[in-house]
C-alpha cells in the first residue's frame, strides 16, 4: 500500500504563522503556481531549494521533503510547480498512485537541463525481484523519461518475501538495472508488521540502496525497529518516512495539548504538523519524509516547516508524544506486530487500523474496503483477542475495541 497523508483538517487553526515570512514565502509561490514570473527572473529560479541530507552510502542528496503524490487531485500539475517553486527537488510515484502521466507531463515542462536537478522515484510490485526489470521499463514508459533515480518494490510484505533483500536474485537484478542506466537506485518501501524483520535483513544483505518505511518520531530506544533502522543506517542504506501524519482525528484537541505541554512549539512559530515533521527530521538516521500534499495550503506549511527547520530538544519531542497520546490517534506507523502477538491472535490489528485510518480521515472508502476484502480471513478475524493487552504494548496507545467496531461497521 503506498503513502497517504490526507489531512482534511485546516492545520492553520492552531495559529497564524509569522506575517512578513508568509506573505513573502506566499508571493513568490502563488506567481510560481499560475505562471506569473518576474520581469528580471522566473520565480521558481529565485526560490531558495529546501534543505538536503545525502541519501545513504548513494552519495546523493535530497529534498528533506519529498512530494508524495498518492491519489494527487486533479491541480496535481499546479502543486508540482507550487512545490518546484518552493525547493522540492524530490517526487514520488509509483503505479498504483495513477499520476505517473501527471509527474511526467511537469518534468516534460521544466526548463531545459532542470531533469537532472529532480530525485525521480517510483514503485511496482514484482511478484520475484527479477521481474524487476520488465516493470521498470513500463514504469519508465509511464513517466515519459529516460531514468528515474530510485525504483522501489513497492510495499513488500509477507513471510514469503522476507529473504529478498539479501538475495542473489535481487542483487544480480540491481546489478543489470543499474548497468542498464534506467535507474539509478533500487529500494524497498515498507509498512508490513513484519519491516523489523524486512529491515534487519536488508542491514544483513547491503544490497539495497535505499527503504521508505512507516516511521513517526516517538519510537522507543531500544524497540526492535529503532534497532533495525540504525543497522540499515550503519549499513549505509538511505531512509526515507511515510505515513507521519495519519491518525490525527482530533486536530482541536491535539493542538490544545501540544499548546499546554510544550509551548515553545507555538513560540517557534509550528503547528501542530509542522511540529510532527521537525521532530522526525531531528532524527539525522532519516534523509526525507514523503508527504503527499494534496492543497496549497499543506505544500506551502510543510515548505516553511523545511526550509526553517531547527532541531527539537528531546524535551519537546516527548511533550510532543505526550500530547499525541492525550489526544488519540488511529494509526501507529511504528506497528510491528507487537499488538497482535500481545493479543493473542493472528488477526493484523495493525493493518486493520490503518484501513480505519484511510476509511474515516482520509476518505478513500472504497479503497479501505477493497483492501480489507483482499486480506486473508485469519488476518481479520480478532475475536477471542486481548484488546487490552494490544493496547498496552501499541506504540501508539490505539484503542483497538473502538477502532475495530469501526471496522465492523464501514469494511466488514
Amino acid at each position: 500500500m503506498s503513502e497517504m497523508e490526507v489531512n482534511p483538517v485546516n492545520r492553520r487553526d492552531f495559529l497564524q504563522t509569522t506575517a512578513a515570512a508568509t506573505a513573502t514565502a506566499t508571493a513568490a509561490l502563488s506567481a510560481a503556481s499560475t505562471g506569473v514570473a518576474s520581469a528580471q527572473e522566473p520565480a521558481a529560479k529565485k526560490a531558495a531549494l529546501l534543505p538536503k541530507r545525502v541519501l545513504g552510502k548513494t552519495g546523493v542528496e535530497v529534498s528533506m521533503l519529498n512530494q508524495g503524490t498518492w491519489r494527487a487531485p486533479d491541480s496535481l500539475d499546479r502543486l508540482l510547480r507550487l512545490g518546484y517553486a518552493g525547493g522540492i527537488r524530490y517526487i514520488d510515484t509509483a503505479k498504483s498512485y495513477g499520476t505517473e502521466p501527471g509527474v511526467g507531463k511537469f518534468l516534460s515542462s521544466l526548463p531545459d537541463g532542470a531533469r537532472k536537478d529532480i530525485f525521480l522515484v517510483t514503485k511496482d510490485g514484482p511478484r520475484t525481484p527479477s521481474e524487476l526489470i520488465p516493470l521498470l521499463d513500463k514504469r519508465i514508459e509511464a513517466l515519459k523519461t529516460d531514468y528515474v533515480d530510485l525504483f522501489f518494490i513497492h510495499g513488500i510484505g509477507g513471510k514469503a518475501k522476507l529473504g529478498w533483500p539479501k538475495s542473489k536474485e535481487l542483487a544480480d537484478t540491481i546489478d543489470k538495472i543499474k548497468k542498464s542506466g534506467k535507474a539509478k537506485f533500487v529500494g524497498f518501501s515498507c509498512h508490513d508488521a513484519l519491516k523489523v524483520e524486512f529491515l534487519n535483513a536488508a542491514a544483513e544483505g547491503k544490497i539495497v540502496d535505499a527503504i521508505m518505511v512507516a516511521y513517526d518520531p516517538f519510537l522507543d530506544r531500544g524497540a526492535p525497529l529503532n534497532k533495525a533502522i540504525d543497522a540499515c543506517h550503519k549499513a549505509g542504506i538511505g531512509l526515507i518516512s511515510m505515513k507521519q501524519f495519519s491518525g490525527h482525528e482530533n486536530a482541536e484537541k491535539l493542538s490544545k495539548e501540544i499548546e499546554k505541554r510544550v509551548p515553545s512549539l507555538k513560540e517557534k512559530g509550528l503547528n501542530p504538523f509542522q511540529a510532527l515533521l521537525t521532530a522526525l527530521w531531528s532524527d539525522e538516521r532519516f534523509s526525507s519524509s514523503c508527504v503527499s500534499m494534496r492543497n496549497t495550503d499543506h505544500l506551502r506549511q510543510n515548505i516553511e516547516a523545511s526550509k526553517n527547520f531547527q532541531p527539537l530538544k528531546q524535551a519537546e519531542i516527548d511533550g510532543l508524544r505526550e500530547a499525541i497520546l492525550v489526544a488519540g490517534t488511529t494509526f501507529c506507523a511504528n506497528c510491528d506486530g507487537s499488538c497482535s502477538r500481545a493479543a493473542g491472535t493472528e488477526a493484523a490489528l495493525g493493518d486493520l487500523a490503518r484501513l480505519v485510518t484511510y476509511h474515516d480521515q482520509h476518505g478513500f472508502r472504497g479503497e479501505a474496503r477493497r483492501l480489507y476484502s483482499e486480506m486473508d480471513p485469519a488476518s481479520r478475524d480478532w475475536s477471542g483477542a486481548d484488546l487490552a493487552a494490544a493496547r498496552e504494548v501499541c506504540h501508539n496507545k490505539l484503542d483497538f475495541a473502538r477502532l475495530l467496531r469501526r471496522v465492523e461497521a464501514n469494511l466488514a
